[in-house]
């Protein structure tokens, strides 16, 4: 039973020995889930509903069916995963860990709402929409997604502080309109709270236009926010964008070393290509990088190998 999960384990993983069925498994469950995700967004049509709803509720028990297995399976190998492969704790306190990672909890939020609906009755729109959330399951096998998720849990301090500081502008903004529009416009700036619909759609950029200062010093107040909201959505934007490419960098560092330990013998074997193939994968790197990686690190060895000033091979 172990060996049993163990080898679960790997195919999850699409670690070596069964790469090629982890991959296969990942394009079904990509293709079922894209499958899903159409089929939700067509029932939504009064028309399509009600000609094809026992197709529709087909396709939505084997869909659940399967991504409960899934979801069970994965849960019940997880103790072999490699990150908790060092860990001591027992089976169970790997399992409530796993758990409440962010892909597990992708994974049940996937399946919950059907097997509620079971149970209590729902709003048919709401069900749809909550049901829709499963294309989240894609984050799961999007290694670029995953990139981005990892910058943002880098930069969540700062992320914190630079929306923390727009909030802090949006409340000035809100009470400075405030202080001039609301005698000349009370029932749109009667309030502190009815600003802040002007203040958060001037700072976010989004300017609808259905609530604007019509006085000359609410206009000249409207245009400094404006301007000053140009630099205050750039924070985060610049910080998730350096944050975003230094994990590439990361990422395309970590795959040279491990060419460069690769290559300590002079070649690469059929089973250390086999390795950094699926390294690159799991890097979420292009075949065309992987393979620049290994010429340039190739090239820097044949160059140590020979002197520099007479050409002989030291």
């Amino acid at each position: 039973m172990k060996t049993l999960r163990n080898r679960i384990a790997l195919i999850f993983e699409g670690s070596r020995p069964y790469a090629k069925i982890g991959k296969a498994l990942d394009i079904f469950l990509i293709c079922l889930i894209l499958f899903n995700v159409v089929a939700i967004v067509l029932e939504s049509e009064p028309e399509l509903h009600k000609q094809y709803s026992q197709y529709f509720l087909t396709i939505e028990l084997i869909s659940v069916a399967i991504f409960t297995l899934e979801y069970v399976v994965r849960l019940w190998s997880c103790v072999d995963r490699i990150e908790y492969a060092s860990s001591e704790d027992s089976a169970l306190k790997k399992r409530i860990k796993y758990f409440f990672t962010p892909l597990a909890l992708i994974d049940l939020l996937a399946i919950l709402p059907t097997w509620l609906m079971m149970f209590f009755s729902f709003d048919l729109r709401f069900l749809r929409v909550v049901r829709l959330l499963r294309i989240f399951k894609l984050t799961r096998y999007s290694r670029a997604m995953q990139l981005l998720l990892e910058s943002f849990k880098e930069e969540r301090s700062s992320l914190i502080v630079a929306f923390f500081i727009m909030t802090v502008v949006m409340i000035l903004a809100a009470c400075g309109i405030y202080l001039l529009e609301h005698d000349v416009q009370p029932d749109k700036f009667g309030s502190i709270p009815a600003a802040m619909w002007w203040a958060l759609v001037t700072l976010t950029t989004v300017g609808y236009g259905d609530v604007v200062p019509i006085t000359h010093v609410g206009k000249l107040f409207g245009g400094a926010i404006t301007v000053l909201s140009m630099g205050m959505v750039a924070i985060p934007t610049g910080l998730l964008a350096s944050s975003f490419a230094d994990q590439l960098r990361k990422r395309r560092e970590a795959f040279q070393e491990a060419v460069l330990h690769s290559l300590v013998d002079g070649e690469l074997t059929r089973d250390e290509r086999e390795h950094l193939d699926h390294l690159r994968a799991e890097l979420g790197l292009s075949h065309a990088e992987a393979n620049k990686a290994i010429k340039l690190i190739m090239s820097q060895r044949v160059h140590s190998l020979y002197c520099r000033h007479c050409g002989q091979k030291l």
